[in-house]
């Protein structure tokens, strides 16, 4: 029965990634033809979706609590509301405002009940530890699934359609997550897991604990990679003289790759280090943007560059919750990787609204590149002092 409950567990989470990373994926797609429809540069949409992460990151620890407190299932069913609605706004948007409240904060409020981190901690808490980096590694893969499935769909929809229908249908699409939201259950006190005595220690603990900031930091720059990459990549493309139908090409087969990344990471994080196979991701991703960077544009270099990129793209994910589990134990991982992941969000606000300040002012991507490039060499260094167990005392306590 147990293992029914878990399988059930991991189907419903499983599409409830799928959907909102999936349909997020896709809003990269939106930003040339909205911009030019509208007749706004594109600093006008790529701040809204800046907006959209900082919203998502600063709500993401408040969803997280409430799902530990009140329940993941009530907490996904309300998100899921919220992210449709957003979703049927943005496609009435004609003015920046509108965009901005429906693309930025409505769908960003979704995305902190809809995303990751809920999920994530409803299986973290249902799994033995042995088997936890994998399970959240399947969380991962499911999402990375829903972007290479959802963008060449949106990317369908917006040639078929246009952009204002094509976010109807996304957003009839994203209605799925309502009865899938029933599937995941649990709450913190209920699990019997290892843990601090109360949600307010595990925060103070954590607030307390070197590695976990360091944590923060490495992940904000994972943040900003791949929401820069998320919302200009197709747009540049485009300015390369490739045809636009790579843009949506390159960002499925990001998805796709990511299925074996996520997947990879989630069984490599159960065999070794967690912090090491971080710093190798990071440090891949500065090697990979410097060879992007130098070589010239074409069909094929997008597709291996997009392969390649999608190995290393949210496979940040189950490495960097399963640290927290393992610093913290799962009890309160929802909480604890939501107040991570704020950090991840600051890098996503910033990736998305400087890429398109930074192209407004220059006509070019290339401070940014090389941004990520920097950014990427200090994420590998910032894990590895990272003290990766959990801290004696409380371990000891819990034994």
């Amino acid at each position: 029965m147990a293992s029914r409950s878990f399988l059930i567990l991991i189907l419903a989470g499983g599409l409830i990634s799928l959907i909102a990373m999936g349909s997020r994926a896709a809003f990269g797609l939106f930003l040339e033809p909205v911009s030019s429809d509208l007749g706004w540069g594109r600093e006008v949409f790529g701040l809204a979706l800046a907006i959209q992460n900082i919203v998502w990151g600063l709500s993401q620890p408040f969803a997280s609590a409430i799902a530990d407190k009140y329940g993941s299932g009530k907490t996904l069913l309300v998100s899921s509301l919220v992210y449709a609605a957003g979703l049927f706004l943005m496609s009435q948007t004609s003015s920046p405002t509108e965009l901005h409240m429906s693309a930025g904060v409505m769908i960003g409020l979704g995305l902190s009940g809809t995303g990751f981190g809920v999920v994530i901690g409803s299986v973290g808490r249902a799994v033995a530890e042995e088997k936890r980096s994998m399970a959240l590694g399947i969380v991962g893969a499911s999402g990375s699934l829903g972007q290479f499935l959802m963008v060449p769909l949106g990317q369908a929809f917006l040639s078929g359609y246009g952009w204002s229908m094509a976010l109807v249908l996304i957003g009839l699409c994203s209605l799925l997550m309502i009865p899938a939201a029933a599937g995941v259950t649990g709450r913190a006190e209920d699990s019997g897991s290892i843990g601090a005595a109360s949600l307010s220690a595990a925060i103070r603990e954590a607030a307390g604990n070197r590695s976990y900031w360091l944590l923060f930091m490495g992940f904000f720059v994972c943040g900003f990679h791949v929401t820069f990459l998320a919302v200009h990549l197709p747009a540049y493309i485009v300015d390369q003289n490739v045809a636009a139908r790579y843009g949506a090409i390159a960002l499925s087969i990001v998805g796709l790759f990511n299925v074996i990344g996520s997947l990879s990471a989630g069984y490599l994080g159960g065999k070794y280090s967690k912090k090491y196979l971080l710093s190798g991701l990071y440090f891949a991703r500065a090697a990979l943007f410097v060879a992007f960077i130098l070589v010239p544009i074409s069909p094929l270099t997008v597709i291996i560059f997009s392969a390649i990129l999608g190995l290393l793209w949210l496979s940040t994910v189950p490495l960097t919750s399963g640290l927290v589990a393992v610093l913290f134990g799962p009890k309160y991982m929802t909480t604890l990787f939501g107040f991570v992941f704020f950090g991840h969000q600051i890098g996503a606000f910033l990736g998305a609204w400087l890429g398109g300040f930074v192209f407004d002012l220059y006509g070019s991507y290339d401070v940014v590149w090389w941004m990520s490039v920097a950014l990427g060499l200090i994420s590998g260094l910032l894990h590895w002092p990272i003290q990766e167990n959990m801290p004696v005392q409380r371990a000891a306590a819990t034994g």
